[in-house]
């Protein structure tokens, strides 16, 4: 066993995270006896009190077991698996949640959210190399694959969600955020004929693909329909009667309920609403509000699959719409 130490992290972390990695590698395995606490001192040029801390740490969290409080033996057949989203949404935990019940109780699931924080990415995945059996990550860009990832054993990464770039020798179960929303919308064309005027909601602080604007605008004027794309809806916004509202923001559906309220205009009947990605609240808001966006629960048990099988996957999600009562 060799071990360079850094000034990254403390050195009992750094000893935790070199043994995790070889039980990950299966340098280590199952019921194989660690070196003595003196032994790991002497080698390594560590105090004593280092390694018994790095061991207990470990031993805390079930991956070692000791013997009379001397003898160390690797106790856990877990398989680690770093799950690296972007931002918390109820859909995010339906993914989550999926991939969490579908996987035995030995897989161990690290959750972390990069928040669309490039530094925090590269930084979450430089840290993680070689620690998990799997990494499956929602990239930070959808048109470029994010450098960092080149630290990951290809055969071990899933690429999740975002992905309009070359993904050779990648796997991935990905959503077209492009082709798939025009020929969603041209599934719906004819109920969209009752309106006068279609509206994209693109909040400009938002993450979502901006190639979408341009396939949203591309399908109105193959179809003939007035268009327009607008930034937010605030309490300046007029909702029209006859306007058709495609929104991808939470926060801008709430917006458009309430302005149509106090213009005593009724949805489905005076506008048109679809949100964009599925929410539990959907079902139940004024008799229902009509969705577009994949099935994350079928992303998480394709997710599933991969982690538990190894088993290349390259799959493009379809693009579905549920409806209810908004349009």
């Amino acid at each position: 066993m060799s071990l360079q130490f850094t000034n990254r992290n403390s050195k009992v972390q750094q000893l935790v995270d070199y043994i995790q990695k070889s039980i990950a590698a299966r340098e280590l395995k199952f019921g194989d006896k660690l070196p003595s606490i003196n032994k790991l001192s002497q080698d390594f040029h560590i105090s004593r009190d280092t390694v018994f801390k790095a061991f207990s740490d470990l031993k805390k969290r079930g991956i070692i077991e000791s013997v009379h409080g001397k003898n160390y033996y690797v106790s856990s057949v877990n398989r680690n698996i770093l799950l690296l989203l972007d931002e918390y949404t109820p859909f995010k935990e339906t993914l989550y949640n999926t991939l969490r019940n579908n996987l035995p109780t030995y897989y161990h699931i690290d959750l972390w959210f990069h928040q669309y924080n490039e530094q925090l990415f590269n930084q979450i995945i430089h840290n993680s190399a070689g620690l998990y059996n799997q990494y499956l990550v929602m990239n930070y860009h959808n048109e470029q694959l994010s450098e960092s990832l080149s630290k990951i054993d290809k055969k071990k990464l899933l690429l999740l969600d975002f992905g309009k770039f070359d993904k050779k020798g990648y796997s991935y179960v990905c959503q077209d955020f492009d082709e798939a929303l025009y020929q969603a919308l041209e599934s719906i064309q004819e109920r969209l004929r009752g309106y006068d005027k279609l509206f994209f909601v693109f909040n400009k602080s938002h993450k979502h693909p901006t190639s979408s604007k341009q396939f949203f605008s591309q399908f109105c004027i193959d179809h003939d329909f007035a268009f327009e794309i607008i930034e937010e809806v605030n309490e300046k916004t007029t909702i029209t009667r006859g306007s058709f509202y495609l929104v991808i923001k939470q926060e801008d559906i709430v917006s458009i309920i309430r302005q149509g309220r106090k213009e005593k205009l009724q949805m489905q009947s005076d506008y048109g609403l679809l949100a964009y990605n599925e929410n539990p609240f959907y079902e139940v808001i004024d008799g229902g509000i009509s969705s577009i966006g994949i099935d994350w629960r079928r992303m998480g048990e394709l997710t599933a699959t991969f982690v538990t099988s190894g088993k290349p996957v390259h799959t493009y999600m379809p693009t579905l719409i549920t409806e209810r009562n908004s349009y």
